[in-house]
Order: C-alpha cells, then structure tokens, then sequence
C-alpha cells in the first residue's frame, strides 16, 4: 500500500469513498454530485488544500485532505483536516493511522501551524485514533451557519 496525492482522475472513486464517510456521519449526507464538485474545487486549486490517498495495488481504499487557511491568533498558515475515509473492508489495518501521519507530516514541512479537525461527538473509535496520534480535545464549540446560494 502506498500514500500519493490525489489527481483528477481519482474524482469518481473519491466521491465514492466520500459517501462511505457520508453515510455514516450525523450532519451530512452523500450527494455524489456535490462531492465531485467539492473535490475538484481541491484538485484544481491546489492553494485550497492537498487529498493523499491510501493505494491497494491500483485501488483508492482511503483518503484524507488538508484544506489551507490562515489563523491571526498564530499569526500564520494554518489546516483544517478533513474527510479520512477508509473503505470499511480496509479498516482496522493501519491505514487511517498512515494517512493522518502523512497529512500531519506534510502539513510539519509546509510549515503548517496548527491542524483542526472535527469529529461527531458519539464517533468515539475516530477520537480514540486521533488522541492516539497525539491530537488533544479543544475546549472551542463548533458553530454552523448554512448560507445556501439560491
């Protein structure tokens, strides 16, 4: 198995991984559309983010993206992890370990900040992994406001 970056042509299969993850989290739902846009929004910009993938022989089994922003209270670049999927066949095996160590190393020699993530709150393996990884809870609350284009 090998971590790579993401090129255009892994749009399907992403997109695929993203429903796995949809499907199973409380606040959205797959739309294999909407993922595909989301995507490629990433993979066309790379100023936007970076998607590595975990490849099993020539198979996408997971995923996982760091999307770029700035951060005034640190005074600098800073990322938000998002999406680690891992096909559930593929689980358990050390793959979601390998690709937040990747992203988390990748984001070290960008000179990357900090990193954020958010998790459910009753996603309670995926918190045990990340604290695993050396993460730690944040005593901030998430906050959504949905601004629809119509």
């Amino acid at each position: 198995m090998e971590i790579v970056t993401a090129r255009t042509e892994d749009i399907e299969e992403l997109a695929g991984l993203l429903g796995h993850l949809f499907a199973q989290e409380a606040e959205f739902q797959p739309d294999i559309d909407t993922q595909r846009r989301g995507i490629w929004m990433v993979l066309q910009n790379p100023a936007n983010g970076t998607i590595w993938v975990a490849r099993n022989q020539q198979r996408i089994v997971g995923m996982v993206m760091v999307l770029y922003t700035v951060s005034t209270a640190l005074g600098g670049r800073v990322g938000i992890l998002e999406d680690l999927v891992v096909l559930p066949e593929f689980r358990n095996q050390g793959i979601g370990t390998r690709l937040v160590r990747h992203a988390a190393e990748h984001a070290r020699q960008m000179g990357l900040l900090r990193l954020t993530l958010l998790t459910d709150g009753d996603n309670l393996l995926s918190q045990q992994l990340y604290q695993k990884l050396g993460w730690t809870r944040s005593e901030m609350v998430p906050m959504r406001l949905l601004t629809p284009v119509h």
